[in-house]
């Protein structure tokens, strides 16, 4: 096997481990029931992963104190609250968790503190270990008492002793990581208190400890305990965080500290620690978007394991199983841990095992449908898997008669209607007015750090010969098509345009596409309109690639509509935007682009920005003729993607996912 070494087995304290693979914790909200369990959803998200061939999963963040952060988080399990409810829903799921073979940690928090989500608050104040500033809200934390801190750790006690009886393998505390509010004992720029749980590293990581000792105390010594552990913080002030390459001073937790936190926690007992770095602060650092690059917590976990005893854990992108051996094999780590990556594919693993490698679906690193998701509409799904987090309400349907089903358009919903339509036994038969399958995903993808949307596109295009759905590259659809008898139904993706208008010297005005795809060179000096994700990440792009750019933004900020964009994926890029020295003018209409020159009205009268070239990035418009023309002429036809509604990859895959799961 040319992966042999991800599956041998490992173990964290006395527990044996089939292989090397780890399910990330990730926010279960929306799989928890209103009494404190798991509900259905939960329960068949997590055992999905287990028949994927995971080798530990550990759950998303659950609650064992129901005092001090009362509203919590909502729809998440909590171990104490109603432990014979928790018990009952955890016993279901770990029991076929373990059926496949699989282990399952229950990841228990310590509370948000500065950083809960405002949604989340309600009237109660944040709380923290110091009277430090919120991360998100103008107010000041209030100091936790010595006595809440007890409370809290004895409900960890409480809180594992449920998971041990509900057949939990052991639990992860979150955490020593990401800013936290244990972790904000942790670290001295926001813990400012002169009692025992403040001054010295040992007395920050008190809090730490006691937990650890409390859980021993009702699970025994031999029960696992892993802790979830930033190595640093990349901390530059309050609400400012350090982007990869940035020289910067640490006032959250450095190197040298965090060598020696990892150290201590080894010494109070922890069993592994599963390694990444940042904060909420940097919260790109902890939820890397796709301008990061590949494994960025491979310096971290080196240097963790180079210092402890225990396993380290390491997650962050690692979706190639190249680099994931790579790591095992230089002692940068000895587990991997997938988050996305099980999202998108929960047969990652077992496809790795296989060596089937092109049939896994990619993650691109959007972060719309899970962190986007979570803290927005407080769900967790994914945007290239409709069935991520809804298995059994999106599991395939049976067919009663096998249809034969026309789909224009190649682009991601007329992909993904006729992968659904095949996968269910329908003969779809597919048109694509271009030479290639993937629609907007080929320029989109064009920048280096878009790779993983060329990637999903050749995933489609495995996808259409594993299946054996006739295609038709170059071709355009016709009456002839649309209305021929053979066709039992019809789905239009006909995609959307650029939307263009004319600033004068339009010869030298391009649509993104053009410059993405190399048709259009726009020279040394660009501007583009528009600061939506499209023309930031243009920009990006073309000053990555040496340009001088500008951006010009009608309204006042960049990214101000057609959200929700994931705060990681959002603040990253709008810190990446001038670290890259990418000019910005807000709150300006352009209105003429002549002999090189770009003209602007702002508010204080018209601004000249010299240009070789300009750049429209100002949305788009539905391609929807062919469906106009003939929707009232073939019984049963459906209008999906761009050309129903311009949207995202993730609405325009979900959208298709609907329409052929029940075609």
């Amino acid at each position: 096997m040319k992966y042999q070494g991800l599956f041998e087995p490992i173990t964290i304290g006395k527990l044996e481990i089939k292989n090397r693979y780890a399910m990330a914790p990730m926010g279960p909200l929306g799989l928890g029931d209103c009494e404190g369990g798991w509900n259905e959803r939960g329960i068949e998200y997590y055992t999905r992963r287990a028949k994927g061939g995971i080798g530990l999963i550990i759950t998303g963040v659950t609650f064992s104190d129901t005092e001090v952060e009362k509203p919590s988080f909502p729809n998440t399990p909590n171990s104490t609250y109603n432990p014979v409810q928790f018990v009952r829903t955890s016993r279901e799921m770990t029991e076929r968790v373990h059926a496949y073979g699989s282990k399952i940690f229950l990841q228990m928090s310590g509370g948000f503190g500065r950083v809960t989500i405002p949604t989340n608050l309600g009237e109660f104040p944040p709380v923290s270990a110091s009277p430090i500033p919120h991360r998100w809200l103008d107010k000041t934390c209030r100091p936790l008492t010595k006595e809440e801190i007890r409370g809290i750790v004895e409900s960890f006690g409480k809180g594992a002793y449920n998971a041990k009886r509900a057949g939990f393998d052991g639990v992860e505390i979150h955490a020593v990581h990401e800013g936290y509010l244990i972790d904000q004992f942790a670290i001295s720029f926001f813990n400012q208190r002169t009692d025992e749980y403040g001054g010295s590293l040992e007395n920050r990581l008190r809090f730490a400890k006691e937990i650890r000792e409390e859980i021993a105390k009702t699970c025994g010594w031999d029960f696992p305990v892993a802790m979830r552990f930033s190595l640093k913080s990349m901390v530059k002030d309050f609400r400012e965080g350090a982007l990869p390459g940035e020289e910067f001073e640490e006032k959250g937790r450095d190197i040298e500290e965090g060598i020696e936190a990892a150290k201590l926690l080894e010494k109070y007992g922890y069993d592994a620690l599963d390694v990444d770095a940042g904060t909420y602060d940097a919260w790109w650092w902890n939820h890397p978007p796709m301008y990061m690059e590949k494994a960025p917590y491979k310096e971290f976990a080196k240097i963790t394991k180079e210092h402890v005893n225990i396993p380290v854990i390491m997650a962050g992108r690692v979706d190639n199983p190249d680099t994931a051996i790579d790591c095992l094999n230089n002692d940068i780590c000895d587990m991997i841990s997938l988050g996305r990556p099980t999202l998108a594919d929960p047969d990652i693993v077992n496809k790795i095992r296989r060596n089937e490698l092109s049939q896994i679906r990619p993650c691109i690193s959007c972060q719309e449908g899970c962190m986007g998701r979570i803290q927005t509409y407080s769900l967790i799904n994914c945007a290239v898997n409709p069935q991520c987090g809804k298995e059994k309400l999106n599991a395939f349907n049976p067919i009663c008669k096998k249809k034969k089903v026309l789909v224009v358009g190649g682009g991601v919903a007329g992909c993904e209607a006729a992968r659904v339509l095949a996968e269910r036994g329908h003969e779809p038969v597919l048109f694509e007015a271009t030479g290639r399958l993937g629609g907007n995903l080929i320029p989109g993808g064009a920048p280096a750090f878009k790779e993983d949307d060329i990637a999903l596109a050749k995933w489609y295009e495995d996808e259409m010969t594993r299946l054996g759905v006739e295609v038709h590259l170059n071709t355009k659809a016709t009456e002839k098509e649309i209305l021929d008898k053979q066709y039992d139904a019809v789905i239009l993706a006909t995609g959307s345009r650029p939307k263009m208008f004319s600033l004068g010297d339009d010869d030298k005005v391009y649509s993104a596409e053009q410059v993405l795809l190399g048709e259009k060179d726009p020279g040394n000096n660009v501007v583009v309109v528009g600061g939506g994700l499209v023309g930031c990440e243009l920009a990006l792009d073309l000053a990555q690639k040496g340009k001088n750019c500008t951006i010009v933004e009608a309204l006042d900020k960049l990214m101000a509509v057609n959200g929700p964009i994931c705060s990681a994926n959002k603040e990253m890029l709008e810190k990446l935007i001038p670290f890259n020295g990418i000019d910005v003018v807000t709150s300006a209409k352009v209105t003429e682009y002549k002999d090189g020159v770009l003209k602007a009205a702002v508010a204080d009268g018209t601004k000249e920005i010299k240009a070789d070239s300009v750049v429209l990035c100002v949305g788009y418009a539905s391609e929807n003729t062919l469906y106009n023309q003939y929707k009232n002429d073939v019984d049963e036809i459906y209008l999906l993607g761009d050309a129903r509604h311009v949207s995202n990859i993730m609405y325009g895959i979900w959208d298709a996912f609907e329409v052929a799961n029940n075609i």
